[in-house]
Parts: structure tokens; C-alpha cells; sequence
């Protein structure tokens, strides 16, 4: 029986040159649409529409690079098949039929059964995995059952009876199958790194807007301030004006204190141990002259007079000031606020709880986010900022420990010592 040898002819290496030419030409239109939907809508969407394209077109090229590759395996398949026959049926083996049986059948795995599925051979599978798993071949069997359809093998001693040749892929043929599943995986990491980045240069650019604006806020009021203590002094110097001068200056330093804090807002501030207790009375006795009659404070220390900690005093208290109003803000005019001071070994923790109106589990994620506010008026950067100076500058922690809509909320800081 004649035997045939499928051969690289020209008009493949022709074909695989335009697929290749193909290829690349889609990816600089890819680039090309990507950099103008970048300039002209979202980033993102650019970034996304780059990445299903890059996707679908290898999804293509590989396909079709698979079904020659499959192509071309069965044939081979078929041939090594004739040359077996012809070998088996006495004729003389010519170069041309061991070229086949040695070079067709080299990367292919092959199992030869009967019509019962009885194993008559196999080629270039594992012998370790076989003499280990007495199931091996039958399962590989299976596999290829799933894979491609058989060859069938008449049977030169019984024409009544085929034998079958069922075969699996090639390694090549594996790797091109799953070239587009890497591809994606790669595609899905350098998009997950470019918008890690853009996400962090986002970041950092607001951050250098909101410090500036906090520094040139600072600026704006040194000159006002200046003005006014100088107008309280004179104050001071005029008979019968000595009660309006105190109450005034009370209110030129706090408005000094503000614009300090302010001022600090994207500089490194600089720590000194600070009695914890003493700044917290401070800050409960500040809030608690303007809090209605009907709201009770409570200061729980644990026994302890002194709990030092690394702070900066003015950006602290700017911290428990805002936890404090946000507690007054959150009850209807009456309640309780309980703060609690634990000084432990390797830390010191702050717990500020409160009887308001809690935080749905919805929007305990968004407290600590600029712009989120539950109130009629403000701007909702107060918890921010807050998270930040201890976070950042402290390099501590700012949370929400507990919080239950109708009950209240309690808010931790942890200061490491």
C-alpha cells in the first residue's frame, strides 16, 4: 500500500508568515485605538478595550494554529498507521517507512486497543507512571477518547475484527492551546499594575492638593490673626473692657491653635511624650462647654494619673476633638460619651464610645473617606483627616470597633510605644 509524507511546502511557510504579519498588525492598531480612547474617554475603558482585543486576537491565532497542528498530527497518525501495516504485512521496511515509524509517532502519545478496548500497545507515555499506577493506560485511554476520534486499524489476521489507534496532543499542540489562557494572565497583570499606579499617583496628587490647600489656609490666616491680637491688647488697655478682651483672646488663640494645625497638614510633625491623660481632659473639657446640658462625659483611666505617649500634642488634640464632635452629632442633643484610656504593655489604646444614632454596616467602610458625611452641613473631612494624622503621622491605628444602628458607635485609636 502506497504511503504518503506530508511535508513543509512553501504555500505553509507563506501562510504562517501572514499570520504572523496578521498578528502584529492588529497589535498597533490595538495600541494605536488604545492611546486614543485614553485621550478622548476613561483611561480605563482604553485599558480595558486594549486587553479584550490583545485576548481575542490571540484566542484566534492560536486556534488556528491549533487546528493546523491537529491537522497535521492526525496525518502523521494515519501515516505511521500505513507504515506499521506495511511493516506487519511482510513487505520490505524502506527508508522512507522507517523515517515514518521513527519520526511520526516521536511526539504523539498512541494507544492501540482492539474493539474491546483490549491494549495492544502504546508509545511515549510514561513507564515510571505505569509501572506505578496499574490504572494509568486506562485512563489515558479515556482521555484520548475524549480528545479525537480513532483510527481505525484493519486487522490483517481477521477482517472481521478493527483495531483502533487513539492518540492525545503533542506538547506543542498543548502549549498553543494554552498560550491564550497565559496571555490573559499576563494582559490581567500589567492592567492590574498600571492601574495600581495610576491609582497611587492619583493618591499622592491629592494628598499634595489637600496639604497645600491646608498650608495656604494656614497663610491666609496669619495676617487676620495678627490684626486681632493687636486689637485685643488695646482692648485690654481700655477701662471697662476687661471681660470682651479675655473672651476675645480665648477665641484668637483658638483660631491660632486651628491655623497651627492646619499649618502641620503635609509636614513630617515632630513627636514629644505628652501625658495622654492630661491632653483628653483638655479635650473633653473644651467640648464639653459647648455640648448640650443633656450629654454626660465620662473619662476612664484605670487608676493611672500619668500614660505617656509619642504625639504631637496640637494635631492630637485635633483628633479627639473631632471624635468628640462626631459623638455630639450623632445624639439628638442628649446621651452619653465614654472615653477610655488603656495603657498596655506595647500599646496605648483610646476608645471614644458613644450612645448615638451607630452606623449601618453599609457606610462604616466610608467614614474614614473624604467628602462621606451623614450630616446637612460640613464638608465630611474630619474623621479623614483624623485617620491620617494618627495613621500617617502617629503611625498608629484609627477604626471603627464596634457600631450598631439605634446604640452607638465606638471609635479606637492604638498608639504604639
Amino acid at each position: 500500500m502506497a504511503v504518503t509524507v506530508q511535508l513543509r511546502s512553501g504555500a505553509q511557510v507563506r501562510r504562517a508568515a501572514v499570520a504572523a504579519f496578521l498578528f502584529a498588525r492588529i497589535l498597533l492598531i490595538i495600541v494605536y485605538f488604545y492611546f486614543m480612547f485614553s485621550q478622548l474617554f476613561n483611561w480605563r475603558i482604553g485599558l480595558a478595550i486594549a486587553a479584550i482585543a490583545i485576548v481575542l486576537a490571540s484566542l484566534y491565532l492560536s486556534d488556528f494554529l491549533a487546528k493546523k497542528i491537529a491537522l497535521e498530527e492526525r496525518r502523521k497518525i494515519e501515516q505511521w498507521v500505513e507504515a506499521v501495516k506495511e511493516v506487519g504485512s511482510n513487505m520490505a521496511q524502506t527508508n522512507l517507512t522507517g523515517r515514518i515509524l521513527t519520526e511520526n509517532s516521536k511526539d504523539i502519545p498512541i494507544i492501540v486497543v482492539t474493539e474491546k478496548d483490549s491494549i495492544l500497545d502504546h508509545q511515549n507515555l510514561d513507564s515510571a507512571a505505569i509501572a506505578r499506577n496499574p490504572s494509568y493506560l486506562s485512563n489515558k485511554l479515556r482521555e484520548f477518547k475524549s480528545i479525537n476520534k480513532p483510527i481505525i486499524w484493519k486487522n490483517p489476521f481477521n477482517n472481521k475484527q478493527n483495531n483502533f489507534v487513539y492518540y492525545g496532543q503533542s506538547k506543542l499542540l498543548k502549549q498553543i492551546r494554552y498560550f491564550p489562557l497565559l496571555q490573559l494572565l499576563v494582559v490581567s497583570l500589567f492592567i492590574a499594575v498600571i492601574i495600581y499606579a495610576m491609582q497611587t499617583r492619583n493618591k499622592s496628587t491629592q494628598n499634595q492638593v489637600w496639604a497645600g490647600m491646608a498650608k495656604e489656609t494656614a497663610h491666609q490666616l496669619g495676617t487676620p490673626l495678627s490684626s486681632l491680637q493687636g486689637w485685643v491688647e488695646m482692648l485690654k488697655d481700655a477701662p471697662g473692657n476687661e471681660k470682651i478682651a479675655t473672651e476675645m483672646s480665648k477665641d484668637v488663640e483658638r483660631l491660632k491653635l486651628v491655623s497651627d494645625r492646619f499649618g502641620k497638614i503635609g509636614s513630617t510633625p515632630h513627636l514629644e511624650e505628652e501625658n495622654l491623660v492630661k491632653q483628653v481632659e483638655n479635650m473633653i473639657a473644651y467640648i464639653k462647654r459647648r455640648a448640650p446640658g443633656k450629654v454626660s462625659f465620662s473619662l476612664n483611666v484605670h487608676q493611672q494619673e500619668q500614660i505617656p505617649a509619642m504625639i504631637n500634642a496640637p494635631l492630637f488634640d485635633w483628633v479627639i476633638e473631632n471624635l468628640l464632635k462626631n459623638a455630639l452629632d450623632a445624639m439628638d442633643g442628649q446621651g452619653k460619651i465614654d472615653i477610655e484610656i488603656k495603657n498596655e504593655i506595647s500599646q496605648v489604646i483610646i476608645d471614644v464610645k458613644d450612645s448615638g444614632k451607630g452606623i449601618s454596616k453599609a457606610n462604616v467602610a466610608k467614614v474614614f473617606k473624604p467628602g462621606f458625611s451623614t450630616k446637612k452641613r460640613g464638608w465630611g473631612l474630619g474623621l479623614s483627616l483624623s485617620k491620617r494624622i494618627i495613621e500617617q503621622y502617629h503611625k498608629g491605628e484609627l477604626y471603627v470597633k464596634h457600631s450598631e444602628p439605634g446604640k452607638g458607635t465606638t471609635f479606637r485609636i492604638v498608639l504604639k510605644k
